[in-house]
């Protein structure tokens, strides 16, 4: 069966090492990237077309992909004349990859159903290195038929591949568990910075705290640079994270409620981002809070 030609926009450390997964599955790729050329000219190499605007990896492609850092960036590429709807083929398939507005997805499902295509949201979980060996977790929502058609490439790119029901559904469960995760890692950092102040050691209130129903992997993420000192475990930047609750934050408004629990992490992490810390890992706030409670 002949596999359908895809258009990839957004080729950062995750999207460069989804193009990668996707060629050698066998894939036909048009690529769009930004500034930094690391990972299109990676995939250019390998045989993929370099395309001069979204409206034409569209114009090339059954199947356009996203994987971009924010709502605003998606619409950018989206809309205008030289964006994916302007450039669409009848029956395209245009999936949303990035960690977007559920009210931003929905709106743009509206926009290419009228265009004849059928627009998906997809957040992911996982890393580059797991998208690199396709073993993503891929969180999957909009149009049933339109998911069965295409369920076979998302499973080249992931290990676990969720339908999750109406369009936007994908993105505000990504929001819900970014929300969870991040509250979650701002409490632990937090926790280890009043070990320092009130005079115990860190690995020793790590050890009790891990021996009862508190542990967790984001636990033992913040361990890893809190008392480890490595702030990789959890490759995550603060500046992605702020972005993340931030985003839950105005889900929640545009449902009409006002979030309580992720006002305290979302002003932690935007504090540390605005003050220049956004490229440091999530794990790092441990040292946030260790200098603002010591000053």
């Amino acid at each position: 069966m002949t596999k359908p030609t895809i258009g990839f926009i957004g080729l950062g450390l995750m999207g460069g090492a989804m193009v990668g997964r996707l060629q050698d599955q066998g894939y036909a790729l048009s690529v769009l990237g930004n500034r930094d050329r690391t990972h299109l000219d990676a995939a250019i190499a390998r045989g993929a077309t370099e395309a001069a605007s979204a409206k034409e990896v569209a114009a090339a492609s059954d199947i356009i992909m996203l994987c971009m850092g924010t709502s605003d960036h998606v619409e950018s590429r989206m809309r205008g004349e030289d964006g994916v709807i302007a450039g669409l083929r009848p029956g395209a398939v245009v999936i949303d990859f990035g960690t977007s507005l559920p009210a931003s997805t929905r709106t743009l499902g509206a926009e290419v159903a009228e265009a004849g295509g059928t627009y998906l949201d997809a957040p992911l979980g996982r890393t580059p290195s797991h998208a690199k060996d396709g073993m993503l977790n891929i969180m999957c929502a909009g149009d049933k038929a339109t998911f069965d058609k295409v369920e076979g490439v998302l499973k080249d790119l992931g290990e676990n591949v969720f339908h999750l029901g109406a369009l936007g559904s994908g993105h505000t469960i990504k929001l819900i568990n970014n929300f969870f995760g991040m509250t979650v890692a701002n409490a632990m950092a937090e926790a280890f910075a009043m070990a320092d102040i009130a005079g115990v050691n860190r690995k020793e209130l790590y050890d009790v705290m891990a021996a009862g129903p508190l542990h967790s992997g984001m636990m033992d993420f913040v361990k890893g640079y809190g008392v480890d000192g490595d702030p990789n475990l959890l490759a995550f930047a603060i500046k992605n994270a702020a972005k993340d609750v931030g985003y839950y934050s105005k889900m929640a408004d545009d449902a009409g409620v006002k979030s309580i629990m992720s006002q305290s992490a979302l002003s932690a992490l935007s504090e540390a981002r605005d003050t220049g810390h956004g490229d440091e890992m999530v794990s790092q706030m441990v040292d946030f809070f260790a200098n603002k409670y010591s000053t």
